[in-house]
């Protein structure tokens, strides 16, 4: 069974950091796409960063460009989100998720985690 499970989350004041990781089982990080995705109350879940795997390329949204870090570690399955500058408007859940595609496309992925709670205060 494929499993993606996501943590690191919690609040922090703005300006501070947190470190997201989304530890992938059933499943190796070889091909396709990788990213994560963020839904805030009221709000449609939508791309924060996301991997094409084959090629290690990185794409961001533009509102986290130059403060999120996409990056992965193969020998231990996992996909990490650095995430530097936080502002109140990242607060949102955060989401894992493994597919195949055009990759900052939810509608591409098959697999998703749980998601982990990411709060920022002023």
């Amino acid at each position: 069974q494929v499993q993606l499970v996501e943590s690191g989350g919690g609040s922090v004041q703005a300006g501070g950091s947190l470190k997201l990781s989304c530890t992938a089982s059933g499943i190796t990080m070889s091909r396709g796409c990788m990213g994560w995705f963020r839904q805030a109350p009221g709000k449609e879940r939508d791309w924060v960063a996301v991997m094409v795997i084959e090629r290690g390329d990185t794409h961001y949204r533009d509102s986290v460009k130059g403060r999120f870090t996409i990056s992965r570690d193969n020998a231990k399955n996992t996909l990490y989100l650095q995430m530097n500058s936080l502002k109140p408007e990242d607060t949102a859940v955060y989401y894992c998720a493994a597919g195949g595609g055009w990759c900052p496309s939810a509608s591409s992925y098959n697999h998703w985690g749980q998601g982990t709670q990411v709060t920022v205060s002023s």
